[in-house]
């Protein structure tokens, strides 16, 4: 028997066809985004701003199911899709989704299709900095339960900010929304044929994580709280939903519709909607004691701990919530909200390269030694995800001279996301959770030694990568193999359909004194920049830079406007 599983990423859609028996990759496939800028809808006017269009998540659907099957077929010509016995998505989050009552996004109907506002919120999106500020000062009055449980501050990469903000600068969109939806939950309502955003099975992770759901307060914030912030949260607050479920709950079974669409059974179950990472916490075959760190674009930090033991509280985490990586476990998240986008903006934007640079670059910066460049950076080029949770900290290089060299830098930004790291594994520890070892996943894991080794050394962990290249879509896989009876049990399930790459990379002594020395270097810029140490408090450098460019950028609108319709030079 196999199973579907899909990772709904920030630039593509991957899909896997997976043996039940024993995790085997029958056939994959990658769809690309066609829409915006590498799939992601930009304002250049407003750097805080991504959106995507949600007619590209079912253009991917048809067609990288399709790619996935014809592969398993091309390579195995006994394959038969009519052995598919179960489906499951895993998408970004939080990114929500304005929709209509029938269930429809509104951004795929003529009168919103160029809206950037009812589109999908992508989790990269920040632009309701201001609203998520508001929520953790009302939340630390009134509710403070409600941010004990999401690291004590409430993210602008969030449900609710993300929606009010949207209530703010388009009243419109906010009106015209029967609901809103994570895309997590609302794909595979899509593929059960739910034609009511009322009927949609939603999902625990993302509701515990993003949007303050808990079953401690009764699910979502209350009407009182939410009216608090905005009257209109409190009377949308009904159309949303009452329950969330974990993964041993089905999302539903697929439509007949959709069956003939993509190729395969009708009526197998699909998997509950949960964030990509936390299906690839799965696709890791986490265990307690053992961190994966899914590296993308951004990095997504998680682990588990037995519901049997009591929940802890830990500052400046993503959130702790029961059951939403694996039933019968505490779910924990952190992670930091650039990476593989870090190294990309060097070399694509700056350097104006492309693949073959990156290799070279690294090739150069392979052969540096720890501290050689006399270079530090700060991981920061799309806000702080943890432990600050400060999504207006901006990125930062300090110590170039005349003869800092292209690839210096690079090996710079590397490291400062591996101290950006080490920075989650110590605050994780300190709080009680215990780390045997780091399991890392994504493409740069499977591709880049170097950048492995370093983050062996900077963390003095041993750094182990899982086999699977597609853990997260092969976590999804999983867990409709236990929905389909195919697997008995998650623990079972990961056993057989798991497993690490043989190649471990161990901290190297020499490289691991000197990177002591830089990371505390790191943390001294981190604190000060980060408002911790008010001893030597730099936080209001970034902002005020950001205050500025805003400025700037909204004088250089109005005079845009008032230009006479002509034009002419200046």
């Amino acid at each position: 028997m196999f199973t579907v599983g899909l990772d709904y990423g920030s630039n593509s859609v991957r899909t896997v066809v997976i043996a039940t028996a024993d995790g085997r990759e029958m056939g994959s496939c990658v769809f690309n985004y066609p829409s915006g800028e590498q799939g992601i809808l930009l304002d250049h006017r407003d750097p805080l701003l991504a959106r995507q269009n949600p007619a590209d998540y079912l253009t991917g659907l048809r067609e990288s199911v399709r790619g996935a099957i014809k592969a398993a077929r091309a390579a195995h010509p006994d394959f038969d899709p009519g052995r598919i016995v179960g489906i499951g998505i895993g998408t970004t989050g939080s990114s929500p989704l304005p929709v209509d009552a029938q269930n429809r996004a509104l951004g795929m109907l003529p009168e919103w299709r160029d809206n950037l506002n009812a589109q999908c919120w992508l989790w990269k999106d920040h632009t309701a900095w201001r609203e998520a500020e508001a929520i953790t000062a009302a939340a630390a009055a009134k509710r403070p339960e409600y941010l004990a449980v999401c690291g004590g501050v409430y993210s602008s990469e969030w449900f609710w900010a993300k929606i009010w903000h949207c209530l703010n600068v388009a009243p419109e969109v906010f009106d015209a929304a029967a609901s809103w939806v994570e895309i997590a939950d609302w794909l595979p309502a899509v593929l059960a044929g739910v034609q009511d955003p009322g009927e949609i099975t939603r999902g625990i992770c993302a509701a515990g994580h993003k949007a303050m759901f808990s079953d401690a307060w009764g699910g979502l914030p209350d009407a009182e709280y939410l009216a608090g912030l905005d009257p209109r949260l409190a009377e949308l607050r009904p159309r949303l939903y009452d329950r969330a479920f974990d993964a041993a709950t089905p999302s539903g079974r697929l439509s007949a519709e959709w069956a003939e669409t993509l190729g395969l059974p009708a009526d197998i179950p699909i998997a509950i909607g949960a964030l990509d990472v936390h299906y690839g916490t799965i696709g890791c075959g986490v265990t307690e004691g053992s961190l994966i760190k899914v590296i993308g674009t951004s990095t997504c930090d998680c682990t588990v701990l037995p519901q049997s033991g009591p929940m802890p509280i830990i500052p400046g985490i993503c959130g702790i919530v029961p059951g939403s990586i694996l039933p019968g476990f505490f779910g924990i998240e952190a992670g930091q909200s650039a990476v593989g986008d870090i190294f990309r903006w060097w070399v694509d934007e700056i350097c104006q390269g492309d693949d073959a640079l990156h290799a070279r670059l690294t090739a150069e910066a392979d052969v540096l030694r720890p501290g050689q460049s006399g270079l530090l950076a700060l991981d920061w080029n799309n806000g702080n995800r943890t432990i600050l949770v400060d999504q207006r900290l901006s990125g930062l290089l300090l110590g170039q001279s005349l003869y800092t060299s292209r690839a210096e830098v690079y090996r710079a930004l590397i490291e400062a996301t591996a101290f950006g790291a080490r920075a989650i594994i110590e605050r994780l520890r300190e709080f009680g959770v215990p780390i045997e070892r780091v399991i890392c996943t994504g493409g740069i894991a499977g591709k880049n030694p170097m950048v492995m080794q370093i983050y062996a050394d900077v963390t003095g962990c041993a750094i182990h990568v899982a086999s699977s290249g597609q853990a997260c879509a092969l976590g999804c896989a999983i867990t409709s193999a236990v929905l389909a009876g195919a697997q008995p049990d998650f623990a079972t399930a990961e056993q057989r359909m798991t497993s690490l790459r043989p190649v471990v990379y161990e901290p190297q002594p020499g490289a691991r004194v000197i990177y002591d020395r830089l990371y505390g270097l790191y943390r001294q810029l981190h604190d000060s920049f980060g408002g911790l140490d008010h001893s030597a408090d730099l936080s209001n450098v970034m902002k005020d830079l950001m205050t500025l460019r805003d400025e700037v950028a909204a004088e250089t609108r109005t005079e845009t406007r008032t230009e006479p319709a002509t034009g002419g030079n200046r």
